[in-house]
């Protein structure tokens, strides 16, 4: 499988990128079959894989660990740190002391000595950045971890973060996983473009729209919201919601355009995410083998300029059908008290 460079690190990667999400609690809880779906993407030459510590509290690492066992050299790692970790408040951000307490819990679940990609999972407007880079700062000299990135960052932040580093001489983000598909196109903006001017590469999450680009939610079909992440995050699959209803018209047209160009709905998919020339690596999330050997039976699909002229009169470029796509909502935006002044205030004029 051929290679790219992830940004400036000097470090190459494959197109696909293993996403562990699905391994563990979550997804698939047999650990020996999660293991043969992780060697079975390393035998046909994928070499990087992303996973996180708060994928199924640990369990995904643990199981990647065990799967790197004789082939730890051959793959770039990757893994996230931020989301609870416990019930303890402490056991979860971007403090310093929260980062030398997780990474030692990863290098440990992951069975190494160091990590080649360490990422912040989300953004903490309650952590100053400068703590945050400087604990990650001491991680890469110590040898602990090889590069830091960031996930789902705005633009304006990613931006902050280069600039405290320049600014303190602390070791900057050297990568930004985003989300992006075909039906969340948001990060065409201004985040690609950011991470593009500041030399990052981008593994970009969820290039089936969470499983809406793979024919599995359709116009005119029932669906299921009382399991999986259906059940855990509604606004983003109940055909009910507005964005959700302009997702479905969007997928039956893009469906006659994978046909058309004689490949499937999933293989449209995921190229479009590779074919952006900001994106290094999209992440590819199996739960079982088959889903595994379909995506792969695609890899090889460069979609041409007609295909992807279509897809952007399907969906706007730089647009999200469905807002809560986006992945991560600012406190300004979620926090209605953020945006207006005590009521004595605003008597006070």
């Amino acid at each position: 499988m051929r290679t790219r460079w992830l940004g400036r690190t000097g470090i190459q990667v494959t197109p696909y990128c293993l996403g562990a999400m699905m391994f563990g609690a979550w997804g698939n809880p047999d650990h020996d079959d999660s293991v043969r779906i992780i060697h079975a993407a390393l035998d046909v030459g994928i070499n990087f894989i992303d996973t996180a510590d708060v994928y199924a509290q640990g369990e995904s690492e643990e199981i990647v660990g065990k799967a790197l066992k004789g082939r730890r050299d051959d793959v770039v790692l990757a893994t996230k740190f931020h989301g609870p970790m416990g019930d303890d408040p402490n056991r979860r951000g971007q403090s310093r002391r929260w980062i030398m307490r997780a990474v030692e819990d990863s290098l440990r679940r992951l069975q190494t000595d160091h990590i080649d990609l360490y990422q912040v999972h989300r953004p903490n407007p309650e952590t100053d950045i400068d703590e945050t880079l400087s604990a990650l700062s001491d991680l890469v000299h110590s040898g602990k971890v090889r590069a830091i990135g960031s996930s789902t960052f705005p633009a304006e932040e990613i931006v902050e973060a280069q600039w405290v580093a320049a600014d303190r001489g602390r070791e900057r983000f050297r990568t930004e996983q985003p989300p992006y598909s075909i039906l969340a196109r948001g990060i065409e903006r201004s985040v690609l473009p950011t991470c593009q001017r500041y030399g990052m590469g981008t593994l970009v999450w969820s290039p089936l729209g969470g499983g809406w680009l793979s024919g599995k939610y359709r116009k005119g079909q029932d669906v299921d919201m009382t399991t999986g992440r259906a059940s855990r995050m509604p606004d983003r699959f109940d055909p009910a919601e507005p964005g959700n209803a302009r997702k479905l018209d969007a997928v039956e047209e893009l469906a006659v355009v994978a046909d058309e160009a004689g490949t499937s709905l999933t293989h449209l998919a995921v190229a479009f995410a590779v074919a952006h020339p900001g994106v290094t690596s999209a992440i590819v999330g199996p739960r079982t083998m088959g889903q595994l050997t379909d995506l792969l039976a695609g890899a090889e699909l460069l979609l041409d300029d007609d295909v992807l002229d279509r897809i952007d009169q399907i969906v706007e470029p730089g647009t999200d059908l469905n807002p809560d796509d986006a992945g991560w909502t600012p406190p300004e935006l979620a926090d209605v008290t953020t945006r207006r002044r005590a009521v004595d205030d605003r008597a006070a004029g």
